[in-house]
């Protein structure tokens, strides 16, 4: 499964243009007047990529169902299941998802994609979870890349 985090990986921080001038004919609807003018960063594109990768699909962000409302459709996506998080914030190094997310795959093997993960949480979840797992952090300056999709395939594709 891969564990899908929004701001930063799909709405990325330092995107001076947005995607969706630059496509035309792609499968999102139109943003509607008085939504996120963030949202115009969103790149179409990464729904049919991520579609093609061999995993199920989870949101892992703070946008909760709304993912489902609001991202899923500008990317083309069907309704993925939502990770609920707890209420109680985690301290020090470790990231607030790390546990939830090493909960939620219950020893399955996953990919985790957020601009926030760090040492902390590769060895915390190497420790602790049984399964496999690929960590891997995008530049939330830029958010996912080509290059960023062929090293996910390329890390399921060992599965």
């Amino acid at each position: 499964m891969l564990f899908l985090d929004v701001d930063g990986p799909l709405i990325p921080f330092g995107s001076p243009q947005p995607y969706r001038s630059g496509h035309s004919g792609d499968q999102a609807a139109s943003l509607p007047a008085g939504s996120n003018p963030l949202l115009s960063r969103i790149d179409p594109r990464h729904g049919l990529w991520l579609s093609a990768l061999p995993c199920d699909l989870v949101w892992a962000t703070t946008w909760m169902a709304d993912a489902n409302d609001v991202i899923g459709p500008i990317l083309g996506l069907p309704e993925l299941p939502v990770v609920d998080w707890p209420d109680e914030t985690e301290e020090g190094p470790l990231h607030w998802k790390t546990r939830g997310l090493v909960d939620w795959a219950a020893g399955r093997s996953f990919v985790w994609v957020d601009d926030e993960i760090t040492d902390a949480d590769r060895i915390w979840v190497a420790a602790h979870h049984n399964g496999l797992s690929f960590l891997h952090r995008v530049d939330p300056r830029r958010g996912l890349a080509r290059a960023d999709f062929a090293e996910i395939a390329g890390w399921l594709s060992q599965l």
